[in-house]
């Protein structure tokens, strides 16, 4: 299988994070907790995630390269479709939290900033 190209990955990914944070504007630790709905879909966001930007390294691994974080927002995708029964909710959150950060990075590698 060819690669896709890096800029689909990575466009994948800002869509993918647009989406988490549409999903818990205005929610909290614990609205986030006791509602499985919003967990599954932001869980599936950060899959979604994950993977485009594992594809996006095949690609062109020096540009993604340059998102920080990058190995370990890969591992933890693979956490959540390996390790699903060992998922810490708290962690996803904070990885909610940290969005900004990589959008930044993404549009930084896109040009866009």
């Amino acid at each position: 299988m060819r690669p896709r190209d890096v800029r689909i990955c990575l466009t994948d990914v800002l869509t993918a994070a647009d989406a988490i944070q549409r999903f818990v504007r205005d929610e909290t630790l614990e609205t986030y907790l006791g509602d499985d709905k919003l967990r599954s879909a932001v869980e599936r966001q950060f899959e979604i995630i994950g993977e485009a930007l594992n594809q996006g390294r095949a690609a062109d691994a020096e540009l993604v390269g340059t998102i920080a974080h990058v190995n370990a927002i890969i591992g933890f995708r693979n956490q959540l479709i390996h390790g699903y029964a060992l998922v810490d909710d708290e962690i996803v959150w904070g990885n909610v939290l940290l969005l900004p950060e990589l959008i930044s990075d993404v549009r930084r590698a896109l040009g866009e900033e």
